[in-house]
Formats: structure tokens, sequence, C-alpha cells
């Protein structure tokens, strides 16, 4: 089943309905079909093939949507672009996915100049103006025609390249499927957020990245999409477009954004038309939880997941974000919830040998919604779905109740005379210093241990602590040798697009 047929079977049965909101343009799906539609038979008139790759580099706008859905319903792949990407980053992406359509907002008219005589395999350049020599893309439409398109596929053709974030080299592309995307869909109808047609969805995060595979079940329900601008998130607005048009979902936010909209007053806004606010991508600590839930009530889910299998491993349910319960309770707050009903997990040993329950070893997963491979990369396909098993990178537990407990990514273990430390718990202790507004923690070299505890700390406005301060805190808390030895107070820590801590940035700088 080709992905794109939601966006047809929904122009069918909610024609009238709005589609898409996006400043002050409303599309039905009718009208949004339309458009696709043109796109779609636009790309074929090109020349375009069965599994061609699209990439899309733009901020969030109707031009972006539509070109998914097109690229799909004409039956090729889409290569999502993180708008925050270097230049050079961009060229190697769309070079390494062959990408032969490339489609880019008319704000990234410097960036592609500075880069058009690397991108050498592209032979469609498309553009919201008509800048470099591009189509312009109104003018494709207005050149196509509207007949419905909807090419026949196999359920393992690729449809969504999503590339990883380079953390030991170049990123590579997690190759998804249209059974891939259809899983995904349906999974999270069934088990994240609960849509009606007269529901109305709130994109905050950049569609480029995997959140923009939430308007899959959005569209598949025929409900309502408003799509903020990406640029930068701006806690302000979001609140103020979920009072203006009564949102009832938030798809996906990161644990930054949330952290952001607690710094405002969000009495201002009446907020009572949310049911849900779906968060992932990163730990949230529990008393930030907590707060959040104090604020908007309990309308948060949790999801986790990753690139090569977006948001889907796990989930902790709405009904279980409590701030008033037992002690268990509240301890899941600070889990990752239970495995999605079409994804097995399991913990193995650094033998692949599943460790006994509450025994800490990597989360591994198999499912419908995991990658079909690296592309292009045999081997590191053959390393991460070693067994048939998708090999997440992350060390946790399962609790006999079988819920997922994250501790830290493998790599950004430390290990301090023989001893392993997980970052992540002497943050959540660093955490409950109330003059601490953030923390990383890494391991830096130590001659004598091998590696020694540092932490990265941003301190709350106006507030004051000191190094000892904060580690004799840590000593109250924690075993001795997982204290930190030194203590860094910075104004930031460096994040990814995604809102994701870069730990790598800091151990450089250690």
């Amino acid at each position: 089943m080709n992905i794109g047929s939601i966006l047809t079977k929904s122009a069918k049965h909610y024609p009238g309905n709005w589609a898409l909101i996006y400043r002050d343009k409303k599309f039905s799906y009718s009208e949004i079909n339309e458009r696709v539609n043109k796109l779609a038979n636009a790309f074929l008139n090109l020349g375009l093939q069965k599994c061609d790759r699209v990439s899309i580099f733009q901020y969030n706008c109707p031009q972006l949507v539509e070109t998914l859905f097109a690229s799909w319903k004409a039956g090729l792949a889409v290569v999502p672009i993180n708008f925050r990407l270097h230049p050079r980053e961009v060229a190697y992406i769309i070079e390494d996915s062959e990408s032969l359509a490339f489609v880019f907002g008319k704000e990234f008219k410097s960036s592609i100049q500075s880069i058009r005589n690397e991108i050498t395999r592209v032979k469609y350049l498309i553009s919201t103006s008509n800048s470099l020599g591009a189509v312009d893309y109104e003018e494709l439409l207005a050149n196509s025609e509207p007949n419905e398109v909807l090419k026949e596929v196999n359920e393992n053709d690729l449809a969504w390249l999503f590339y990883t974030s380079g953390t030991t080299g170049k990123p590579k592309g997690a190759m998804l499927t249209h059974r891939n995307l259809l899983a995904m869909t349906i999974d999270t109808l069934a088990e994240v957020i609960h849509v009606n047609p007269e529901d109305v969805a709130l994109h905050v995060a950049p569609l480029t990245h995997g959140s923009g595979l939430y308007l899959l079940p959005i569209v598949a329900r025929g409900a309502t999409n408003i799509i903020l601008e990406s640029k930068s998130f701006n806690p302000e607005l979001v609140l103020e477009a979920i009072e203006k048009h009564k949102v009832t979902i938030i798809p996906f936010m990161v644990p930054t954004q949330i952290k952001m909209l607690l710094d405002v007053d969000t009495t201002k806004y009446d907020l009572s038309s949310l049911k849900y606010i779906v968060y992932g991508g990163a730990p949230i600590h529990p008393e930030d939880l907590k707060e959040a839930i104090r604020k908007f009530g309990q309308v948060f889910v949790q999801i986790y997941g990753q690139g090569e299998s977006p948001m889907t491993i796990s989930c902790l349910r709405r009904e279980e974000h409590v701030i008033d319960g037992t002690e268990l309770q509240l301890k899941r707050l600070s889990s990752a919830g239970i495995p999605r009903i079409n994804i097995e997990v399991k913990i193995v040993d650094e033998n692949d040998k599943e460790v006994p329950t509450g025994v800490i070893g990597e989360i591994v997963v198999r499912g419908d919604t995991v990658m079909k491979g690296y592309w292009k990369r045999p081997e590191a396909t053959d390393e991460t779905l070693k067994g048939g098993w998708l090999h997440t990178g992350d060390l946790g537990y399962v609790d006999k109740y079988g819920y997922i407990y994250i501790m830290d990514r493998k790599k950004d273990v430390i290990i301090s005379g023989g001893a392993n430390i997980y970052p992540r718990e002497v943050e959540d202790i660093i955490m409950l210093h109330p003059a601490v507004h953030e923390v990383a923690v890494i391991g830096i070299p130590d001659p004598l241990w091998g590696e020694s505890v540092k932490a990265f700390v941003v301190l709350r406005k106006s507030a004051r602590a000191t190094e000892e301060e904060i580690i004799e805190f840590c000593k109250k808390h924690l075993a001795s040798y997982k204290k930190p030895k030194s203590v860094e107070f910075v104004k930031s820590l460096p994040k990814s697009g995604y809102g994701k801590i870069l730990k790598r940035e800091l151990k450089r700088i250690g």
C-alpha cells in the first residue's frame, strides 16, 4: 500500500475539512489533494521513476507538506534535510542519497548557491522562487494536471530516507519503507493519540525531522494540521496558536521545548482544548515533567524511538502521567513506558545474550517499524541489525512489569576505576539542586582512574552555586565514586537542531 493513499482517502471522505492552516492561508483536503496531485504529475512528467529520491530543504510550510505527499503518491522516496545543517552537510546528503530532484525554500538561496557545483547528481532544482536557474514551484504546479495519482508500490519500497546524526563520522541514511510508515501510522492511532476528524494538531517541530511523520496519523483521520514556521521555537506563539485555533493535539515536542514553555505565564492563555502533548527525542527530568503536568494537566504522552525506528519503540501513556500516585506510579515518570504493540524489546549483554529482569544492557528491538537498513552501508546495516534486531546503542533495563528505563547512550557511559557510571543518573541528582537549570555530565581523561566525572551546569536566572556546593550535594545523594570531580558553569549547553545536548561538543572542550 502506497502511504500517500491516506491523503487520497481523506480527500474523498473529508473533502471540506481543513487539512492545513499556515499563517492566514487555509487548504481543505480537496484543495491540498489537488495541489499534491499536480506536483506528483509534474514529478512524473520530469521523468522521475519509482523510488528515485527527492531531497527537501525547507522551513515548515505548505509546500513542504505537499512535496512529501506528492513524492509518495508518485512512488518516489523523500530525503528530508534539517534546515539547520551547514551547506556542506546538505551537499553530502543530497549526493550520498543520489537525489535527482531537490526542492528548497527561497530563504536558502545563498546556501544552495555556495554548493551548486557540488550537487552534481541533481537533475531538477525546484524552488519557491525561480532563482539559481531553478524551476519555480508554483509554475510547476500551474503547468501540471490535477488528475489523481497513486503509483503502485511494493510495501518494501523506499519511502523515507532519513539521515541520522553523524556522531562517529558521516551521517547514515536510514531506509524506511511504505510498510514501515503505515505500521507507524496505525500504531500511533492505536496507542499514542486518538484522533477524530474534528481534532486540530499543531506542529511546532521541524517537519523534516521524524516529527514530520506525525502528519500521517492526523491526515489519515481527516483532522486539521496547523503549521508553525520552524526557524526557532517561540513559546508565546505556540500558546497563542493553541488558544486561537483551539488546538487539541501537539504531535511532537522535545523536552527542551517543554522546558521553555514552563518559563512562560500560561495563565494568560486558554489552553482548555488541549488533549495531547506528545514528547520524546531526549530525556526529560522527572521534576520538569511534574511541573509540566501541573501547568498543562494530564495531556502528556512520552514516545521512545530513533531515526532507525522513529518514535515507535515504546510509549508512556497519557493515563500514566500522574503526579499524585503510588511510589511505583511516580517512578514510572522516569521510564520510557512499555513496548508498543508491534514491537519486541529485549535487553542484551555484550555477547547479545538476553539479561535478567532489572539488569542493565543494550536495548534491542524488532518489528514492522524498524528500518530496512542503511542506504549503501551494508556493513553498518549488518552491525546495527545484527540477528534481525535493531541495536539501539541505548543502555537500559526492563522492570518486572515490562517498563523500559533508559540509563544512557552506550558511548556516553563513564568508566572510572573499572566501575560504570551512567551520566544520566548523576544529571538527575544535580537537577534536584534548586539553583540548577540544566546539566550535562561527561567523562574526561584521568591519569589514575581512566576517566573522571565532569558536570557542565547552567544555573537558573539570578541563582548562585559553587563547584564545591554541587559536588557536596551529589555526595549526599550518590555513591562517592559517582560524584563529579569537577564542575564547570556555562551559559548554555550545545544542542542539535532537535534539542538534544551534544555531548561530543562538550568532550572536545573537556
